[in-house]
């Protein structure tokens, strides 16, 4: 990016927060610092209010405001392909809240770039596997929990806990939701287990917004999630598959960590990076027949446990 496209993408960003740390535009434009204050001078020097707080960020005065931007060819159509997925993964009222924003970026584009994101619309797809997990985008209630997020609202939640196996009603403070796995995620604090706690949607069977305000007093999503997988150290794992078998094993590869794949002469020879060893172990066994463990010994071992326990079972019936 010249340094003309940048000033003008940082004069983008400054009007779409109230506040922007220099951190994160040298971050996002992978610039010194230096260049960043050099870069706002430019800015300050061509008449643009930028008003900046040691400590806090730079932001735009109050009032002033950019003329309508255009969007390039290639931005408009990654709103297209956003569109899909906001479409197949939220719920939705909020997949009509997108369509009616990206229906108003649509309005400012030029009448070739509108007749080339009618043409590229029916060539975009996301399609969701009959395999995955069909809940319901009603009891997910995205929009919901976002609402609560922003305005620091309490959560009542009717869940299903798995683990336990018996339904509870939780007064919850949440901090953030993600999606993983063919699943939404929500991460809260719950006031009945005075803990942060990971509430899977589609366990979620009630669940409304309170009049009753928290203190946010809690980390970050991105501060939470990177605590919880700081101290999971991953096992390099590596098998080799009959070529045939190998073609079976579909997308369930992907949830064990799967890296990437050769052909051998005893057949295909798939590497891994796991957090959970028992549970890899457990999954090899359902093909263990077409299989064998090249590592690590720790594996072999686990698995010859789990048959030899399995015998045992077999000879007493």
């Amino acid at each position: 990016m010249n340094r003309l496209d940048r000033l003008s993408a940082i004069l983008i960003q400054l009007q779409s927060r109230r506040t922007v740390r220099a951190q994160d535009i040298a971050d996002r434009y992978e610039i010194s610092l230096r260049t960043v204050y050099r870069d706002v001078r430019s800015l300050e020097q061509a008449g643009i209010p930028v008003i900046g707080e040691a400590g806090v960020g730079y932001s735009l005065m109050e009032g002033y405001r950019l003329p309508p931007v255009m969007f390039t060819r290639e931005e408009a159509t990654a709103f297209i392909t956003a569109e899909k997925l906001v479409t197949s993964l939220t719920d939705a009222e909020n997949s009509n809240s997108y369509t009616l924003a990206l229906d108003k970026i649509r309005a400012v584009l030029k009448t070739a770039d509108k007749d080339y994101l009618e043409h590229i619309d029916h060539r975009i797809e996301v399609v969701k596997s009959n395999r995955g997990p069909q809940s319901s985008l009603q009891q997910n209630n995205l929009q919901t929990i976002l609402n609560a997020i922003a305005s620091k609202k309490l959560l009542q939640l009717e869940y299903f806990a798995y683990y336990r196996q018996e339904h509870t009603r939780r007064l919850t403070e949440p901090i953030g939701v993600f999606y993983l796995d063919n699943y939404w995620h929500l991460i809260a604090w719950c006031r009945m287990r005075k803990d942060y706690r990971d509430f899977r949607f589609d366990r979620i069977y009630a669940i409304s917004m309170t009049e009753d305000n928290f203190e946010d007093q809690h980390p970050s999503l991105k501060q939470y999630l990177s605590e919880q997988y700081k101290d999971m150290q991953l096992e390099e794992v590596t098998i080799i598959v009959d070529k045939e078998a190998s073609l079976h094993l579909g997308e369930q590869k992907y949830y064990q960590g799967f890296v990437s794949e050769q052909q051998c002469p005893e057949g295909v020879e798939m590497q891994f990076l796991t957090f959970y060893l028992e549970g890899f172990a457990r999954w090899f066994m359902t093909f263990a027949d077409y299989a064998v463990i090249i590592k690590p010994e720790a594996l072999q071992e686990r698995v010859k446990s789990l048959f030899t326990a399995i015998s045992k079972k077999l000879e007493k019936a």
